[in-house]
């Protein structure tokens, strides 16, 4: 979507805010021996409490309301009885809505002690966005973004894992424009004030082919090897953009 006025605005930042504060807590409820459906029950009480609900679950009938995948689980992962272990990354999706307004954002947590390289391919997921962030202002294109977001995984010796990109929100959850997180020559709308988009770098440390569960929804790496995502949804501005979940 578009934001048109302070209307939306307003709707978007709250959203946002709503979001960015649920991550945080989970994050802080991520320890060795919880079960990621717990994890998940806390998210729908929260959400309830301030009024949101969870979009997937509305949407698309996700069996959740958060996405938690684990390790080399890439996205999409399904709240279930499995404790989370010493040594897990832990990656939080969590899309909502409130009054007509949609927010997206992943937050990672480790648990334990982790593997040095695990430790920098989530790292490198962050920085990776920050790169995105500097070209995500009105006038620049969305090849813009993908090429700065590409060129950060590639210094780290990570791969991006090009299928999964950013999107369109605002409204409900999955929007155009698709942000690519490589150089995609074919990526060549420009941005505008006022867009509202995710920017997602998902990232492998292995090989970037992934495959799809029975269960039809989790993605996992095909090599068995770890996977890092970090997301914030944000308005494009003339200058550096708002991120509407980090507020």
């Amino acid at each position: 979507m578009t934001a048109e006025g302070d209307k939306d605005i307003t709707g978007l930042k709250a959203i946002g805010r709503i979001v960015d504060e649920i991550l945080s807590l989970l994050c802080a409820e991520v320890h060795a021996g919880v079960t990621t459906a717990e994890l998940d029950a806390k998210a729908g009480q929260w959400l309830a409490e301030r009024g949101a609900l969870p979009t997937p679950k509305q949407v698309y009938d996700f069996p959740g309301n958060l996405c938690i995948s684990i390790n080399d689980e890439v996205v999409h992962g399904i709240p279930s009885e499995r404790e989370i272990q010493s040594g897990d990354l832990v990656k939080l999706d969590l899309t909502a809505d409130k009054d007509g307004y949609v927010a997206d954002a992943t937050r990672m947590a480790s648990v334990g002690p982790m593997d040095k390289r695990v430790l920098k391919l989530a790292r490198c997921a962050e920085a990776a966005l920050g790169k995105g962030l500097e070209q995500a202002r009105a006038g620049r294109r969305l090849r813009d973004i993908g090429r700065a977001v590409e060129a950060e995984v590639r210094r780290q010796g990570f791969a991006i894992i090009p299928p999964l990109q950013g999107h369109g929100v605002g409204r409900t959850v999955h929007e155009l424009p698709n942000v690519p997180n490589y150089d995609d020559p074919a990526a060549t709308q420009e941005l505008h004030e006022g867009l509202i988009i995710t920017l997602e770098p998902i990232i492998s440390m292995g090989k970037p082919d992934i495959r799809q569960l029975s269960d039809g929804w989790t993605l996992k790496t095909r090599d068995g090897s770890y996977s890092a995502h970090y997301e914030q949804t944000i308005m494009v501005t003339k200058g550096a953009p708002l991120v509407l979940t980090a507020q």
